[in-house]
C-alpha cells in the first residue's frame, strides 16, 4: 500500500503538477474516511475555451459561457453536462456523452454500450479524447470504470475503444484519465492505463490541491464531489473557477 501511494503521489506531481497541458481530467476514487470523490477539471488554451465556467444545478455539473458576449469555440463540444446523477449510479465525462450514458442507463442499457454509439471528438487535428467515468453503488460491491475513445493513430477518422473497469480503490487513492500528455502540436493523446493519482484529503482540501497543481495559465475550472460510501444521498458539488 505505500508503494501505491507512493506512485500516486509521484504520477501527480509528474502528470498533473508538472505537466503545463494535461487538458481535462477525471479521477474517481474514495477519500481517507471512505466516501467517494469524483473529481473533474477542464483548461483551455483559446479564448474560447477558457470563456467558461462550470454550473453546480444541485448534485449536477454542466459548463457554461462565463462572458455571454464573447464566443466559446465549437458549443457542441464545449458547453455540455459534466456530471449526472441516477439513483446509485454518478457519471462524469468530457462532453456530451454524459447525457448518452446517463440514457441509456436508465433505459436498463450498459456504460459500454453507451459509448459504442460515440466517437473521439472532431477538433482535428488534435482529435481530443472523450474520457468518461463511472461510479455504480448499486450492487454489493462498488464498481468503477472509466473510458477513453481516442483517434486511432493509422486513420484518425476511426476510434479506438479502451474501457478499464477496476477494483474499488482503496481509502485516499483514486484512478484518473486524462486528455492528454503534455503540449504539443497536434495535443499528445493519453496512453496506457489509468493514473493512480492521490485523494489523501478532504473535499475542501483536494479542490484546493488540485487547483493549485494545474497550470495557472491554462486551468479553467475544477469540481470535486463528495458521494456517500453507500450512494445513500445525491452528491455534494465544491466548485472552483478561473472566472468569477
Amino acid at each position: 500500500m505505500s508503494g501505491l501511494v507512493a506512485t500516486a503521489k509521484a504520477l501527480f506531481a509528474e502528470r498533473i503538477a508538472r505537466n503545463a497541458y494535461p487538458g481535462r481530467g477525471i479521477v474517481i476514487g474514495r477519500c481517507p474516511e471512505g466516501d467517494w470523490i469524483q473529481l473533474y477539471w477542464i483548461m483551455g488554451r483559446s479564448d474560447g475555451s477558457r470563456n467558461r465556467v462550470f454550473v453546480a444545478d444541485g448534485p449536477e455539473l454542466r459548463t457554461a459561457p462565463w462572458d455571454g458576449g464573447a464566443g466559446v469555440g465549437d458549443r457542441s463540444l464545449t458547453l455540455y453536462e459534466a456530471m449526472l446523477e441516477l439513483p446509485g449510479v454518478y457519471l462524469v465525462t468530457n462532453g456530451d456523452q454524459t447525457r448518452t450514458a446517463a440514457d441509456a442507463i436508465a433505459a436498463g442499457g450498459s456504460f459500454e454500450a453507451a459509448l459504442a454509439t460515440r466517437e473521439r471528438e472532431h477538433d482535428a487535428p488534435n482529435y481530443t479524447p472523450r474520457i468518461s467515468g463511472l461510479l455504480d453503488l448499486r450492487g454489493k460491491a462498488p464498481e468503477v470504470a472509466l473510458s477513453i475513445l481516442k483517434a486511432n493513430p493509422a486513420d484518425p477518422a476511426s476510434t479506438d475503444r479502451f474501457t478499464f473497469r477496476s477494483a474499488a480503490p482503496p481509502p485516499g487513492l483514486g484512478r484518473g484519465l486524462t486528455t492528454y500528455v503534455g503540449d504539443g502540436s497536434p495535443l499528445p493523446p493519453f496512453v496506457g492505463e489509468p493514473l493512480w493519482l492521490p485523494l489523501d484529503a478532504s473535499p475542501e482540501a483536494l479542490l484546493d490541491r488540485y487547483w493549485d497543481a494545474l497550470d495557472a495559465d491554462n486551468r479553467v475550472s475544477l469540481a470535486v464531489k463528495w458521494i456517500p460510501a453507500g450512494g445513500t444521498a445525491p452528491g455534494r458539488l465544491l466548485v472552483r473557477n478561473r472566472h468569477g
